[in-house]
């Protein structure tokens, strides 16, 4: 198993984009259908694609989610208290963060309180992996954000996510996926209509969300998952092979590259991947994404190699290697982080704290990750006690664009 070299340039010959043409056309007549059909429309699509069987229940209630969380194994229970409590816990440091403004201007006060979103609907992929790992990714953090109202749609739930689902306070989970659980969660076929969707998705669930760009916040548009990995000379082969494999195993689109300054490091990657890769029960999967996506490039330094991964701004950045983690300052477009040859990116995937639902597509050049303030505003307000300066100026550059009306509205206040 070999990863293919390729030269720095070959890597920027075209930006991925997250929606397709078929894409966006299959999920925006589905999601036009559910606006107009509402809860029928749903359940159509829904038995249509699988998810539910004619006549099966589609919503599972508060009191559903909790008795499949009491139904978990203890074990289980446990470990999704430990990984709730240290998302709960990361939230609610950045949450401190976010403080209001009271600023002293001419003649008052402006400012600007962060406030939250009223209703937030959680999409959680549950197709080849069922992941309840995004259901505490994104829920836990709204509901510390004050979001009043958590939905969640995810299809085919298995006991554990709805069990996640509970414990991260939703409110209610829509047992169905695609386009069609998208537009029910805009338009509130089973429950309130979100202003705000978030949570990972294929490639129909991004279409849909995208459709719906301008009538309900989005947090991102999600393409395959990614990570680069720079490589210092004394960065640990077989743990970067091991890290390769973990993301590729995600989908068959997901890709995966290589930045090294050490041929002999490549060499050995490849190989600990042809090792690892060996009764691995995806193997499939992770072959398949590693011989159609897997890339690795010879750098010259490792300046060269951040100035590389910098022009990519990955989802996911690994810098292995001790040197390679001493220059952390010098990357600056990346979804998430992971310094050392500790930190493994599943770490992130897992519940380290830092969320998982990360930007894709180069598009960490101007958006982050999901976080707690995805579900916040910080609006705005003026509180003005003597408008004698601010009103003269405002009616002048009022003038100055034309608008005699905004002039007098200002004079007014003289």
């Amino acid at each position: 198993m070999k990863l293919r070299q390729v030269d720095p340039q070959s890597l920027f010959l075209s930006r991925r984009n997250p929606v397709d043409a078929e894409a966006l056309a299959t999920s925006a007549a589905i999601v036009e259908d559910v606006r107009t059909g509402a809860a029928a429309a749903v359940r159509k699509h829904a038995e249509r694609f699988g998810d539910l069987v004619p006549g099966a229940e589609m919503v599972r209630d508060r009191s559903q989610l909790e008795a499949a969380w009491l139904a978990l194994p203890v074990e289980e229970k446990q470990l999704l208290q430990r990984v709730a409590a240290r998302i709960e816990e990361f939230a609610r440091a950045q949450a401190k963060c976010l403080l209001p403004l009271d600023f002293p201007i001419e003649g008052g006060v402006a400012g600007h309180r962060w406030l939250p979103v009223g209703t937030v609907g959680a999409y959680a992929p549950g197709g080849r992996y069922p992941l309840p790992s995004s259901v505490l990714m994104s829920a836990i953090p709204a509901r510390i954000a004050g979001v009043e109202s958590v939905w969640v749609a995810s299809p085919k739930p298995t006991e554990v996510t709805m069990g996640a689902a509970f414990l991260a306070g939703a409110d209610g989970l829509l047992a169905c996926g695609g386009a069609q659980a998208i537009g029910a969660l805009a338009f509130g076929t089973h429950g309130p209509a979100a202003d705000m969707i978030v949570g990972p998705g294929n490639r129909y669930v991004t279409a849909a969300k995208k459709h719906l760009v301008g009538e309900v916040g989005i947090d991102a548009l999600a393409g395959p998952s990614e990570l680069v990995v720079i490589a210092g000379k004394d960065a640990n082969a077989e743990l970067i092979a091991s890290d390769l494999i973990a993301q590729a195993e995600h989908d068959v689109s997901a890709t995966v590259v290589l930045l090294a300054v050490c041929p002999d490091l490549i060499a050995a990657v490849d190989r600990a991947l042809a090792s690892q890769l060996q009764n691995l029960s995806t193997e499939a999967v992770a072959r398949e994404s590693l011989q159609r996506n897997g890339l690795v490039v010879l750098a010259g330094s490792l300046e060269q190699a951040m100035e590389i991964s910098n022009r990519l701004a990955p989802e996911h950045l690994e810098l292995c290697g001790e040197d390679a983690a001493k220059l952390a300052s010098a990357v600056t477009n990346y979804g998430g982080l992971f310094l050392g040859n500790a930190s493994a990116e599943v770490f992130g995937d897992y519940g380290a704290g830092p969320n998982h639902v990360l930007p894709t597509g180069g598009s960490s050049r101007f958006q982050a990750g999901l976080s707690v303030a995805t579900f916040l505003r910080p609006l705005t307000y003026l509180d003005i006690k003597d408008p004698t300066v601010i009103a003269k100026d405002s009616a002048r550059l009022a003038r100055l664009e034309g608008l005699e009306g905004h002039a007098r509205s200002a004079e007014q206040r003289l």
